[in-house]
């Protein structure tokens, strides 16, 4: 386990019962003393990024359910820094934002990889303290932060694969059903 910071993941643990996190993964942006705040890599949100946004070209990018707070709010994650300005490095490679003008003209132009960009609607909070329970619970367990894990090719993974990168006996939950009573 890692402590809390912006750059590392949150895998909930495998009876996690909360629907909005059940068999998520978590990429922390920010800890603060105020709170935290991160977007859910693996649930995808129900319509594409171009059902969302009118002005953009019929690409199908996929857009991903963030977290249960501000559903009108749209946020991406990506490794494009050269490409988009003003985007904040949360971890290695890994980049929060960015000039939003920017980002629609170069998805016009069709000039931006879908696999180096991430979007969000709505994202996942913790006021102060809060994750600190949830971590005392038990609730997630912590790795660190890599691009492979941020952006995977098949976002139903991610879970399983935050598992194994931690090794070991966490390997093995991946296994284990999310209701133990079905055993």
């Amino acid at each position: 386990m890692i402590d809390l910071k912006a750059g590392i993941l949150l895998i909930a643990e495998p009876f996690l019962k909360d629907p909005n996190f059940m068999r998520t993964v978590v990429f922390l942006c920010e800890h603060q003393d105020e709170g935290s705040f991160g977007f859910v890599l693996n649930k995808n949100y129900s319509v594409t990024l171009d059902q969302l946004v009118p002005d953009l070209p019929k690409i199908e990018i996929p857009v991903f359910y963030g977290g249960p707070v501000q559903q009108d709010t749209l946020h991406f994650l990506h490794q494009l820094p050269d490409l988009i300005p003003g985007g904040l490095e949360v971890s290695k490679d890994i980049y929060w934002g960015g000039d939003y003008e920017t980002l629609v003209t170069l998805l016009q132009k069709g000039e931006l990889n879908p696999n180096k960009i991430r979007f969000f609607i709505g994202y996942s909070g913790w006021s102060n303290g809060q994750l600190e329970d949830e971590m005392k619970e038990n609730s997630w367990l912590t790795v660190a932060a890599k691009p492979k894990l941020v952006f995977h090719k098949n976002h139903s993974d991610i879970w399983k694969d935050c598992l194994i990168e931690l090794g070991g006996d966490y390997a093995q939950l991946i296994n284990y059903p999310t209701d133990p009573q079905l055993n």
